[in-house]
Parts: C-alpha cells; sequence; structure tokens
C-alpha cells in the first residue's frame, strides 16, 4: 500500500530554518516524481518544488527561490524540504504529491509550518 507521511513542521520565528521530511512506502521514489506543495486555509494548494524521477529539479515556486531546497535520498525511501529564512508567508500547511503513483496520485496527510513574526 502506498503512503506518504510528512514530518518536520512546527513553529518558528521569522528567520528561522525547518526541514520537511516526506517518507514514502509502497513504492521507490527514485522512480517517480515527488511534489512540494502547500495550502493557506481558504486559498489554493501550490506547488513549491518538483523533484523529478532522475533527481532532476524542475521547479520551485519564486517566491521560495534561494530559500528552499529539495532533495531525495534514496536509501531511506525519502523526500526532504529545507526551509531557510523563513517568512510569515510560507506559513501553511505543507504536503507531499507523488503525481504518478496510484490511480489518481498520491498525497500525503501534511504538516503544518507556522512563522511568527
Amino acid at each position: 500500500q502506498v503512503q506518504l507521511v510528512e514530518s518536520g513542521g512546527g513553529l518558528v520565528q521569522t528567520g528561522d530554518s525547518l526541514r520537511l521530511s516526506c517518507k514514502a512506502t509502497g513504492y521507490l521514489v527514485r522512480n517517480f516524481d515527488v511534489a512540494w506543495y502547500r495550502q493557506i486555509p481558504g486559498k489554493q494548494r501550490e506547488a513549491v518544488a518538483i523533484v523529478e524521477w532522475s533527481g532532476r529539479i524542475t521547479y520551485y515556486l519564486d517566491s521560495v527561490k534561494g530559500r528552499f531546497m529539495v532533495s531525495r535520498d534514496s536509501d531511506v525511501n525519502t523526500v526532504y524540504l529545507q526551509m531557510d529564512n523563513l517568512q510569515p508567508e510560507d506559513s501553511a500547511i505543507y504536503y507531499c504529491y507523488a503525481p504518478r503513483v496510484g490511480p489518481e496520485g498520491s498525497w500525503g496527510r501534511g504538516t503544518q509550518v507556522t512563522v511568527s513574526s
């Protein structure tokens, strides 16, 4: 059974860092694209970063470029999102998503990130 489990969120102050983890079971992250999304309540979910199955990073949201970095460790089947210099506008629930795993893609349940000013 495919499962994506996010962790690493929390409450931090402006300028702090967090590293989110997306642990996958039931499939191999090195074989499929994985994306990080975020959603603020009342707003549409937006893509933050995408790492292709080959390991190539194909997308960063403009507002996070230079501050966030997506990476992957195939040995532990986990995708990471390193977030530096966090700002209050980065506060959201962060999800990982594998669009080609399962009939409609697979989502994790999310992890909350809150950045206080």
